[in-house]
């Protein structure tokens, strides 16, 4: 597993974009954000990810950072549950100084909502559903039968409310849908162009893709979010894509935010890896 921290440039998307021809650089208020793409239950990516950001701490020293997931941390991979107990330890035991928070995601939210509604079953086992509640040890087949039963969905759902911890259930139910730093808005999906960020709603948040992804207007704040897989980290003027597709490409990213800069650091085995990097070489 290697991991690859470079510049990451500001670039724009078409022309004109005269909402941002007077635009200042925008900035963190303060300290460190390391945002990290959606880890889709990818529990080996997520460990070479926390020892990346370590190592990348270490290299450049902060006094205060704040490590933001940016939702969907469970669903599709095959160790959902290996995730969101990593996260929930690292909460508990990471070095004063460094704050862990994770935003709502709709698969996050899929499972919180399973715990009292079986009817989100068929869509959400379909979607990664099946492989997160078999990583927590329930039996493929019964999934299965619940998908096209809903009254073995209702037994399926009160096996799982009985199975999974409960410190993993509500630290599922409690993410936020939003969160913000200076001039940057962090949230799953996006934001809707014609609200204002305080207006948001949460479909917007958890869902949107394309209203928002082609806009090129200046929405007050860069909004930081995941949801929709990229081959590459998209670093515009408005937004930053973090989502480079974990569960397929094998590749999880993070942005890095320090004043006005922007740095990208990722991990997989598929990551590019300059031998000249000083930064890469305990991972090469």
């Amino acid at each position: 597993m290697r991991h690859h921290r470079r510049p990451l440039a500001i670039e724009r998307q078409g022309e004109p974009w005269p909402e941002f021809e007077d635009a200042v650089n925008p900035a963190i208020s303060g300290g460190r954000v390391y945002a990290v793409g959606d880890v889709h239950g990818q529990a080996d990516l997520l460990a070479a990810m926390w020892i990346a950001i370590a190592e990348d701490m270490k290299r450049h020293p902060a006094d205060r950072a704040l490590i933001i997931f940016l939702g969907d941390l469970i669903d599709r991979g095959p160790d959902s549950a290996g995730v969101v107990e990593a996260i929930i330890r690292a909460q508990e035991r990471w070095r004063d100084g460094i704050e862990i928070m994770c935003l709502r995601g709709n698969h996050d939210h899929w499972l919180a909502t399973f715990l009292t509604d079986p009817s989100v079953l068929s869509a959400w086992a379909v979607k990664g559903g099946l492989e997160t509640l078999v990583s927590y040890g329930l039996k493929e087949g019964d999934i299965l039968a619940g998908v096209a039963d809903i009254g073995r969905a209702v037994a399926l759902q009160q096996m799982f409310a009985a199975i999974i911890p409960i410190r993993h259930k509500e630290f599922m139910l409690s993410l936020p849908l939003w969160h913000d730093d200076g001039d940057y808005f962090f949230a799953h999906a996006g934001v809707d162009p014609d609200r204002p960020l305080a207006d948001q709603r949460f479909e917007d948040l958890t869902w949107i893709r394309d209203k928002f992804l082609l806009s090129q207007k200046n929405f007050g704040k860069v909004v930081v979010h995941g949801h929709t897989p990229r081959q590459e980290v998209e670093s515009l003027p408005n937004r930053i894509n973090v989502d480079t597709g974990a569960y397929m490409r094998q590749v999880l990213s993070c942005v890095i935010l320090e004043g006005a800069e922007r740095h990208l650091l990722q991990v997989g085995p598929g990551v590019p890896v300059s031998p000249n990097d000083p930064a890469t070489e305990a991972a090469a």
